[in-house]
């Protein structure tokens, strides 16, 4: 009984790293995700994967693509499919904000993190980004130096 509390941890946080790397995020929502059968116990095991995801807007719904939630070990038959598209649930105006934003060139909307609120439901944490360019990329990696340079040097 402990192993299995210590198996299932409401405590997850799947972050991409990535996307902040790629992105400057302009607006952050938090949205909730339908999910089938085994992928909520594959995510409160921590075997979720925000890499290559993305988010686009169907028929004025919002959908994730390219989320890998892994295969539950102890599944039966009905497991589910590990990287298929998963509905996001969202407000209709947070929605068609995030639509007539998304509009305009060159912007994306970036799963950032996944976690388990309070009451054990998955929540996606996503943000409306642009890309960035690879002399935005140069000096973020630099503000990274310096500031790991000053922490250093406090010590």
């Amino acid at each position: 009984m402990s192993k299995d509390k210590k198996r299932f941890s409401n405590d997850v946080n799947i972050k991409n790293r990535k996307a902040s790397y790629e992105y400057t995020f302009i607006d952050k929502y938090v949205a909730g995700i339908v999910l089938q059968g085994t992928e909520i116990k594959s995510i409160k095991e921590g075997k979720a994967s925000l890499q290559e995801a993305h988010c686009h807007i169907f028929k004025e719904e919002l959908y994730i693509k390219g989320m890998h939630i892994a295969v539950f070990t102890e599944g039966t038959y009905n497991n589910h499919d590990p990287v298929r598209e998963r509905k996001l649930l969202l407000s209709k105006n947070d929605i068609r904000k995030i639509d007539s934003k998304f509009k305009e060139k060159g912007l994306a909307i970036i799963p950032l993190r996944l976690f388990v609120n309070g009451r054990g439901f998955a929540k996606l944490e996503i943000a409306l980004a642009k890309g960035k360019k690879i002399h935005d990329k140069r000096d973020s990696i630099k503000e990274k130096d310096v500031k790991r340079e000053l922490d250093r040097n406090k010590y």
